[in-house]
C-alpha cells in the first residue's frame, strides 16, 4: 500500500532542480558573456573614434623655422561629440613640454611613432578613456617628438552599457523561464514514462499477470523486468496455492469420511447402550470436523480466487439446476425437497467454482434449518437486477443477530444442535464481493429465511 511505501523526495522535482538550476547558471552565464562581448565592441568604437582624433590632430603637426605648429583642427574633437555630452580633453606635447591643452591630462608616454596607445584613468574625478600616439618631426638642428593625448569621459558608453545590459538581461530572463518550462515539460514527459506504467499495472485485474509487452525507454527496462519475472513468481506461487488447497481438500476430507464409515459400521454391531452412544458422539465429532475442515478450506480457496477469478458467461439457471440435481439426493434423506424457480437465462461474467461454492453452502445451510417435509426454493431472478433467493420454511433468523451473522464463525443463537462451523454464509458474502454484489438476509413474512445475492 502506499502508505507503507518510505518515500524519499521526489524524482521529478529533482530532476526539475536540476535542470532549472543549470538554465539559471546559463541564463547568468550568457549575460556575463554577451554584457563583455557588448562592452569589449563599444570601448573598441570609442578607441577608434579617439584613435582617429588623434591621427587628425598629429597630421596637422608642422615644422617651421625650427618650432613646431599646429594648425588645430577643432573637427578632431567635434567628432567626439555623443547625445550624453561627454567630455573631451587633449594635451599636446613637445618631447615633455606642454604645448597646448590640458596639463596633468597625461605623461607623454613612449609609444612608437605609428602605433596608438589607450588607457583608461582618472582626470578631473571622471573615468577617461586616454588615447595617445606620436610623431617624430625632422629639424635643421634636431629631430622633435611630437605626442597627441586625447581623453573623453565615459558617460555614453556606460549608458549604452547599462542599455545593453537591461536588454540582455531581459533576454536572459526570458531565456530562464522558457528554459524552465521546458525544464518541466521534459521532466513531466520523462516521468510520464512510470505514470504510464503504473497506470498499466495498476489497472490490470488481480488474475492478470502476464509479462509486461509495451515498448518503454531503455532506462526502464530492469525495472520492468524485474516487474515480470515478480509476476511470474506470483502466477507460480497462485498455481502452487491452488493446487495445494485442492490436495489438502482432499486429503482431509477423505481419512474423515472413512472414519466415520467405519464408526457407523460398528454402531450397527454394538449393542450397549452407552457403547452406542460413543459412537454415536464420535460420528458428530466426526461430521463436525469434516464440516469444518470442508468450510475452512472452501473458504481459503474462495480468499484465493477472489483475488484471481477466472471470470466467463455463466448461465445461473444452467449452474443452479445441476447443483439442485447433485444436492437432491441429501435433501431426500432429510425428508426435504428441493425447487429451482427459474423462467429465463441470467447471464453473468463471473468465476463458476465460486459461484458453485456460494450456493452449495446457502442451500447446505438451508438444508440444516429446514423442517422435515418441507421445500427449499432456490429462486432466480433478472429484474431489476440479476439475483439468486435461497427461502427455507424455517424458523428464520433472529433479527437483532443479521448484522452480524456473515462475520467469520459467528453463528446464531438458536442454532440448537446443528453442525455448522459459522463459514457458510461468510463464504456466500465474500464470493458476492468478488462479483461486486451483495449479499442480503431477510426473514419471510410467512416464516423461513431468506438469503438473497445481488449481481
Amino acid at each position: 500500500m502506499t502508505n507503507e511505501v518510505v518515500v524519499f523526495g521526489s524524482l521529478r522535482n529533482r530532476l526539475a532542480m536540476i535542470l532549472t538550476g543549470g538554465a539559471a547558471l546559463l541564463a547568468i552565464l550568457l549575460f556575463v558573456v554577451v554584457r563583455g562581448y557588448a562592452a569589449q565592441i563599444a570601448q573598441e568604437g570609442q578607441d577608434n573614434i579617439l584613435s582617429a582624433s588623434v591621427s587628425s590632430i598629429l597630421d596637422s603637426a608642422v615644422l617651421r623655422d625650427g618650432a613646431i605648429e599646429l594648425d588645430f583642427p577643432y573637427a578632431s574633437l567635434s567628432m567626439l561629440s555623443t547625445p550624453a555630452d561627454d567630455r573631451v580633453f587633449y594635451a599636446i606635447y613637445e618631447d615633455s613640454t606642454l604645448l597646448s591643452g590640458y596639463d596633468g591630462l597625461t605623461t607623454p608616454p613612449l609609444v612608437p611613432s605609428g602605433e596608438r596607445m589607450f588607457t583608461s584613468t582618472q582626470y578631473d574625478n571622471a573615468t577617461v578613456r586616454v588615447a595617445t600616439a606620436s610623431r617624430t618631426l625632422i629639424g635643421a638642428d634636431r629631430p622633435r617628438r611630437v605626442s597627441v593625448s586625447v581623453a573623453q569621459t565615459q558617460d555614453a558608453l556606460a549608458e549604452t552599457l547599462n542599455r545593453i545590459s537591461r536588454n540582455v538581461a531581459g533576454f536572459g530572463v526570458g531565456f530562464f523561464a522558457l528554459t524552465t518550462a521546458l525544464a518541466f515539460w521534459g521532466t513531466s514527459t520523462t516521468i510520464g514514462q512510470l505514470s504510464r506504467l503504473t497506470t498499466s499495472v495498476t489497472r490490470r485485474g488481480p488474475q492478470d499477470l502476464s509479462p509486461f509487452l509495451k515498448p518503454v525507454p531503455s532506462e526502464m527496462v530492469p525495472l520492468v523486468g524485474s516487474l515480470n519475472t515478480l509476476m511470474a513468481r506470483l502466477e507460480q506461487s497462485l498455481k502452487q496455492s491452488e493446487e495445494f488447497i485442492a490436495e489438502a481438500a482432499h486429503r482431509v476430507r477423505t481419512p474423515l469420511a472413512t472414519v466415520r464409515s467405519y464408526a457407523e459400521a460398528t454402531l450397527q454391531r454394538v449393542q450397549k447402550q452407552e457403547n452406542r452412544d460413543a459412537l454415536r458422539s464420535m460420528m458428530r465429532a466426526i461430521d463436525e470436523s469434516s464440516r469444518a475442515a470442508g468450510q475452512l478450506l472452501d473458504h481459503a480457496m474462495v480468499t484465493f480466487r477472489a483475488e484471481n477469478l477466472e471470470r466467463e458467461d455463466i448461465d445461473l439457471d444452467g449452474l443452479l439446476r445441476e447443483l439442485v440435481q447433485r444436492m437432491t439426493p441429501i435433501a431426500e434423506m432429510r425428508d426435504v425437497a428441493l425447487h429451482l424457480d427459474s423462467t429465463a437465462p441470467a447471464i453473468i461474467h463471473g468465476d463458476a467454482v465460486l459461484l458453485q461454492n456460494a450456493f452449495r453452502n446457502l442451500i447446505d445451510n438451508a438444508l440444516k434449518y429446514a423442517p422435515l417435509d418441507s421445500t427449499i426454493t432456490i429462486r432466480v431472478r433478472t429484474t431489476p437486477r440479476i439475483s439468486v433467493d435461497v427461502l427455507d420454511q424455517g424458523r428464520g433468523f433472529m433479527p437483532d443477530e443479521m448484522e452480524k451473522l456473515a462475520g467469520r464463525f459467528v453463528r446464531g443463537g438458536d442454532t440448537g444442535d446443528h453442525i455448522g462451523s459459522g463459514l457458510g454464509l461468510t463464504i456466500a458474502q465474500d464470493v458476492a464481493n468478488a462479483h461486486d454484489g451483495t449479499m442480503v438476509l431477510s426473514n419471510r413474512s410467512e416464516g423461513g429465511a431468506c438469503v438473497t445475492l445481488l449481481f
